[in-house]
């Protein structure tokens, strides 16, 4: 559960704050810059859990509407049905988890990507371009974006562990939903300890892992960077 739950909220942010710091680092100053950095500072000064709770209120029977299911990840009667309303019943189970650790956990990456982009865009290499003809898409993904994705790529490995290890460990409690980071918090007020470091074990393989994807990614968005060469 907490792997998924990770997972989709992590690829989630991703998704949402490049996008949105490179329109922001574009249009540096504009009316839609401060707008949206209104949005990104709420997101920066609420967690994550307040959020669960807010949406548990509003959307999932608390005192307003009642639209998404309140705890657990798939329905009781789930078992019996086709795998097609079982995969549309787990995605139900996982929109207000998922969506409270989205609004939670983008705004620093959303502030990092306008950053880096910034800092590119007003380097030497790209008043070149700009001299030589080229159009601001061009220069924007084809020279700004390697040297810019560096330091946001760095960071996913950091980012899936913060999101899986301490942010879904409320939202899992707030939901109902058994994970890594609820039986890990419990085994730790129990002292079951092989139960605790086994979590931790599995914590830090998946930490590694996804250091090892981030490498990867680095030749993918920047082929200048050949590991072969080192040896």
């Amino acid at each position: 559960m907490s792997v998924s739950l990770g997972l989709w909220s992590t690829l989630l942010v991703y998704f949402v704050s490049i996008p949105l710091g490179i329109a922001k680092a574009v249009h540096d100053g504009s009316r839609f810059d401060v707008a949206t950095s209104g949005v990104v500072l709420v997101g920066y000064a609420v967690p994550g859990f307040l959020f669960a709770i807010l949406l548990v209120v509003l959307f999932a029977g608390g005192s307003f509407l009642s639209l998404f299911p309140l705890r657990g990840l798939t329905s009781p009667e789930a078992a019996n049905w086709a795998w097609p309303a079982r995969v549309l019943d787990y995605l139900w189970h996982m929109v207000l988890p998922t969506v409270a650790l989205v609004v939670g956990g983008f705004a620093g990456l959303t502030m990092l990507t306008k950053n880096c982009f910034l800092e590119e865009i007003r380097k030497q290499y790209t008043v070149t371009a700009r001299a030589k003809g080229a159009s601001e898409q061009r220069v924007l993904y084809r020279h700004v974006f390697r040297n810019a994705m560096l330091l946001i790529i760095a960071g996913f490995p950091a980012a899936f562990i913060n999101i899986l290890f301490s942010s879904a460990l409320l939202v899992e409690i707030i939901f109902s939903l058994n994970g890594l980071g609820l039986l890990g918090f419990e085994s730790a007020i129990r002292r079951d300890y092989p139960v605790m470091f086994g979590t931790l074990y599995i914590f830090t393989l998946l930490g590694l892992l996804m250091q090892i994807v981030g490498d990867l990614l680095y030749t993918v968005i920047d082929p200048r960077i050949d590991f072969e060469a080192r040896r």
